[in-house]
């Protein structure tokens, strides 16, 4: 499906929140590494997913209502084998139903677990006055208490990529911090301007958040990704 009718189906299903499989689908067809993630609709589909991809998995709840998924139980991670999948999904589905009662389950996700990089974040808001504002910093679930982000408003330069990567305190970080290996910042550059380029073809996107991505020395992958639909 085409990064319009990604866009064009949950309108029509009247919905703001894409899941993150139709968030993740719409990035690639934008050009940006993500893990690759399928919808399993039953325990047995979840199994035969994560035997396909090969283990370790990661499972997550498929819901446009339950925006923060780790906090109500619906992720767990480094699954290994058929027997922790099955359990994994319907404790998921159980934590779910009891703490969202009303909302609307498409599924649970399935993906390989990607091996550990540098986390970082990229994400978009809209200012007011100045309409589409790209983030850059330090991710994972540390992203909050950190606040280590740069700014810059849409649309981007190469240069503004190249000063957001080299604005945050974490550079060293990524640059191979007391022996760990450095990471590719060109390819990171280059991700910041796919996001800028998409943020521009969608003004109907108003909040989009990469987080994490894993950064590594050959390239970099987004982990979870959330993408929420404006009025118009």
């Amino acid at each position: 499906m085409t990064e319009r009718g990604i866009i064009e189906k949950a309108r029509k299903e009247s919905r703001k929140v894409l899941t993150e499989i139709e968030a993740k689908e719409l990035l690639k067809q934008a050009g940006i590494s993500v893990v690759d993630t399928r919808l399993a609709t039953s325990r047995e589909e979840a199994i035969s997913i994560s035997q396909r991809l090969g283990f370790p998995v990661v499972l997550k709840i498929a819901s446009s209502d339950v925006v923060h998924k780790s906090d109500a139980g619906g992720v767990k991670l480094g699954l290994k084998t058929a027997n922790q999948v099955g359990k994994a999904y319907d404790a998921i589905l159980g934590a779910i139903k009891k703490q969202y009662p009303g909302a609307k389950i498409q599924g649970v996700s399935v993906q390989k677990m990607a091996r550990p990089g540098v986390e970082v974040i990229i994400g978009m808001s809209k200012d007011a006055q100045f309409g589409p504002v790209l983030m850059f910093g330090l991710g994972g679930i540390l992203v909050e208490v950190l606040k280590d982000v740069s700014f810059r408003i849409v649309p981007l330069a190469p240069r503004d990529a190249k000063e957001m990567v080299r604005e945050i305190k974490g550079y060293p970080l990524l640059e191979g911090y007391r022996g760990q290996e450095p990471v590719d910042v060109a390819n990171l550059e280059a991700l910041i301007l796919k996001v800028s380029s998409f943020v521009e073809r969608h003004p109907e996107v108003d909040e989009l958040d990469l987080n994490p991505i894993f950064a590594y020395k050959d390239g970099a992958v987004a982990v979870d990704a959330r993408v929420i639909l404006g009025e118009s």
